[in-house]
């Protein structure tokens, strides 16, 4: 049986200091492997937005990998804060053409962490800038241990599609973000929250798959997490 193509984001750097002393695009290895373990062919997307009808054509299924920040005046914000780091080499606007193309064939779609937001912010939604700031007495979402470790837990709303992928009410997630939605996006169900009650994953049901969380679930640490890629691979296999 021919393993579904899953196009994968993936992040740029113009530097050029750490690979090579040209620009270029890279991901960390556990994005591709997760998705080998879970039964798909990982394959990763350069920004070309003129090649983004060939990308749709060719994928099963689209993940939109964790990064930097999008640029707060897609949600209609102007920025705030010092913390504020802007994705490179035109991948924001790359992303949302891309997700719309695929979400207009209703192709499954798996968010993480920023494409999470990417998810909230395409549906109309708003993200809050900068979680220690803005919210007092917030957990420290951002790396309070190596992201191959769970930092805190997550309550997973019962009924939701994240739900029945992870067969589970809550677990303890690898979380590393400074950004956070703040309102859901139209038609967007919040389906896990942190103690804090910081939204940590919001789905759309109109939707064959389309799914965000903010933890980074690529790790496998979990079970939970395992069984979120299976299903969404399983959903790219589904007719």
């Amino acid at each position: 049986m021919k393993k579904p193509i899953i196009g994968i984001v993936m992040n740029y750097d113009e530097k050029g200091e750490y690979f090579s002393q040209y620009p270029w695009y890279a991901l960390r290895k556990d994005y591709f492997r997760s998705i080998q373990n879970a039964g798909g062919a990982p394959v990763a997307l350069p920004f070309h937005i003129d090649a983004i009808p060939d990308y749709v054509r060719m994928m099963d299924g689209l993940v939109i990998a964790g990064g930097e920040d999008y640029p707060p005046e897609f949600y209609g914000e102007a920025p705030m804060g010092e913390r504020l780091n802007l994705l490179k080499g035109g991948r924001s606007e790359f992303d949302f053409k891309l997700l719309e193309a695929a979400l207009e064939k209703n192709i499954p779609v798996l968010g993480i962490c920023a494409g999470e937001q990417a998810i909230n912010i395409y549906f109309g939604g708003t993200l809050v800038q900068d979680i220690e700031t803005l919210i007092p007495g917030a957990l420290n979402h951002m790396k309070p241990c190596p992201s191959h470790e769970p930092s805190h837990a997550i309550d997973i709303v019962e009924g939701t599609l994240l739900h029945r992928c992870t067969e589970s009410t809550g677990y303890k997630v690898n979380s590393a973000h400074h950004q956070a939605v703040n309102r859901p996006g139209k038609g967007l169900v919040i389906n896990a929250r942190s103690p804090d009650g910081v939204i940590e994953g919001v789905e759309h049901p109109g939707y064959k798959f389309c799914l965000g969380v903010e933890w980074h679930p690529e790790f496998e640490i979990d079970a939970e997490d395992k069984r979120l890629m299976k299903a969404f691979i399983a959903a790219t296999q589904s007719s």
